[in-house]
């Protein structure tokens, strides 16, 4: 069952390398993220499962532990594993959600767990995400996850999808819902709202939302912000 959880925002621009100039613009973002991850690790879990979006050019799906991901799509020719040194030739890499997750753990020398992977397609329906959770729960007898996904991105006039009156409000409920680990607002985010805001975060949250069914976890907002015109979330659930 789940026992912990971690939510943590997804651009890439969390890695400094990728971000450049701006990278200290995230840094209380960065902390926040670490703070996260020491809950899980306090959780004691037989396994750690990272869960992000897939896009539309990413493939959804298992992915195992150590399988590698690259920034090389944002001008940076750094790689990742996803908490190993060495994975499967397997040919697949990782959707760049779950490669900030990978350069995350690695950044927190994360070793408490096997690590397991999920790319979730962002047209998800809510009823499939979280039989997906459910499923991801009975994984093992302690399972703790870490959800990766952002929120909306139309949040200012520079945003990524222009100005929409609608986003404050959908990440402001996003936020209040993941601060309190309360599952049943989660499960309830209008899916095609989401998409037109383009919360990459929805599907992935109502993973966790499916997981947590009958866990009991109490929530915590670690950092709320947008910085760039996108909702960003750091939470924490034990």
């Amino acid at each position: 069952m789940l026992v912990a959880a971690a939510v943590c925002p997804s651009p890439p621009l969390l890695v400094p390398d990728v971000a450049a100039g701006a990278a200290p613009e995230l840094d209380a973002a960065r902390t926040a993220c670490a703070d996260a991850l020491g809950v899980l690790a306090a959780s004691r879990p037989d396994v750690l499962i990272v869960v992000g979006p897939a896009g539309a050019d990413e493939l959804p799906g298992p992915y195992a532990q150590g399988t590698p991901g690259s920034f090389a799509g944002f001008g940076v020719g750094i790689g990742v594993r996803l908490a190993a040194s060495e994975g499967p030739a397997s040919g697949r890499a990782l959707p760049v959600s779950l490669a900030v997750a990978a350069w995350i753990l690695d950044r927190a020398g994360w070793a408490d767990a096997p690590v397991e992977g999920l790319g979730v397609d962002t047209s998800l329906s809510a009823e499939r995400c979280a039989e997906s959770g459910r499923q991801l729960a009975a994984r093992a007898g302690r399972v703790a996850m870490l959800v990766m996904g952002d929120g909306s991105a139309c949040r200012t006039l520079k945003a990524p999808g222009y100005l929409d009156e609608r986003a404050a409000p959908f990440d402001a409920e996003a936020a209040r819902a993941l601060g309190a680990a309360d599952i049943a607002a989660l499960a309830a985010l209008d899916v095609s709202l989401a998409e037109e805001l383009k919360a990459a975060g929805r599907a992935p949250w109502q993973v966790l939302a499916g997981a947590a069914e009958g866990a009991d976890l109490g929530g915590q907002l670690l950092y709320e912000d947008a910085p760039y015109g996108v909702g960003y979330f750091v939470a924490a659930w034990s």
